[in-house]
């Protein structure tokens, strides 16, 4: 008599209410470190006071829909990111594409000091795009993958292509973008406090 084999669904059990209310603090902590805004320029822009964010995301203050809604809006993403559960039955890090004006910007780490990782696809600038040349803290290093890349650094003129580098402190005056009628693709390092990578070099011949 042949055997019979009976398969088993494995079932993963959904978080309940609480589990998802006490998850919001650190999303909220995490999304805000993420993207280098201070709690009071978040209350700037939201209007809920510094001790209130700051309650909020150790998990002292219960999120409410009046809390939410402004923080949803000043971050530019739907409120399920805020509240959703956290996904389950699959340890590796779900990192999730984010809009800046028309570029989708892709973190590759998570990690909120140091130097970080992104993969950044640029669309097609407009001919009539505002190329205003910008400065801020840090150090950048990229890498294009796919497409063109043009960096107006100070008074030079930067066309890159696919496997070129460009490295720049973003205290020199720049512009980044694409203006071919392809989107391209950049890995980007940034240092926030003007952290550099290390290039490893092979030695020379007869050292």
């Amino acid at each position: 008599m042949a055997a019979m084999v009976h398969s088993r669904e494995e079932r993963i059990t959904p978080p309940t209410t609480a589990q998802v209310v006490d998850a919001v603090g650190p999303r909220l902590r995490s999304l805000r470190e993420r993207r280098d805004v201070t709690l009071a320029a978040l209350a700037a822009e939201t209007g809920i006071s510094v001790s209130t964010l700051s309650r909020l995301e150790s998990g002292q203050r219960r999120p409410t829909l009046e809390l939410l809604l402004p923080l949803a809006r000043a971050y530019q993403v739907p409120l399920d990111d805020l509240v959703g559960a956290p996904q389950t039955g699959d340890p590796r890090v779900h990192l999730k594409p984010e809009r800046h004006g028309g570029r989708v910007v892709i973190p590759l780490t998570k990690r909120t000091g140091g130097v970080r990782s992104f993969k950044q696809l640029i669309p097609p600038e407009p001919a009539n795009s505002d190329r205003t040349l910008r400065t801020h803290e840090g150090y950048e290093w990229l890498y294009v993958l796919s497409g063109r890349l043009r960096l107006l650094l100070g008074d030079r003129d930067f066309d890159l292509g696919p496997g070129e580098v460009v490295e720049f402190d973003t205290h020199t005056p720049h512009w980044v973008g694409n203006t071919t009628d392809e989107v391209t693709e950049v890995l980007c390092l940034y240092g926030p406090q003007g952290e550099r990578a290390h290039v490893r070099t092979r030695p020379a011949r007869g050292d």
